[in-house]
């Protein structure tokens, strides 16, 4: 699955892992129950809401996306924690090239597993990668029923203001 990235984007999203129907269209967050794209604007990240074949525009906006581990699943619970910790290195390598202002990942126990931080929470956190700073967004999986888009977007939102100084 190939990232949509560039040097020196304002936030970098971080997905877990592909799932089936993103690896097989070549589309970020693609399964139609997946909230990512609708939370991306609902938050004020895009202007409208973007279609995952469109995700490629995502870099004029300064905006990205990448996976903390790249094998495609149908689930998440499929990794192992070798998976994770391999994919957390092989994250904190591409940070360090890219520069992002911000690496997001969606999904706290994913970051927990990559990093080793047992108790981190959504939000920002204390850790940095080079000079990109962190912040954990919810999983935007349909499966992640605690939260709805419209709280996912509150903490979306949370981050861009932060993005964007305000």
């Amino acid at each position: 699955m190939p990232d949509v990235v560039a040097a020196g984007l304002s936030v970098l999203f971080c997905g877990i892992n592909p799932g089936l129907m993103t690896a097989a269209t070549g589309h970020h967050f693609a399964r139609p129950g997946n909230r990512f794209w609708p939370v991306l604007h609902l938050s004020g990240f895009t202007p409208r809401l973007m279609k995952p074949s469109e995700q490629e525009e995502l870099l004029s906006y300064g905006l990205g996306i990448t996976n903390v581990v790249a094998r495609a699943t149908a689930r998440a619970d499929e990794l192992s924690a070798e998976e994770y910790r391999e994919g957390g290195r092989l994250l904190e390598e591409k940070v360090e090239r890219l520069r992002p202002e911000w690496l997001a990942v969606v999904g706290v126990t994913a970051y927990r597993s990559a990093f080793g931080d047992r108790t981190a929470r959504i939000g920002p956190q204390e850790r940095t990668i080079g000079s990109s700073r962190v912040w954990v967004l919810p999983n935007p999986s349909g499966l992640n029923a605690h939260w709805t888009a419209a709280t996912m977007a509150e903490e979306f939102g949370r981050l861009r203001a932060a993005a964007q100084g305000l």
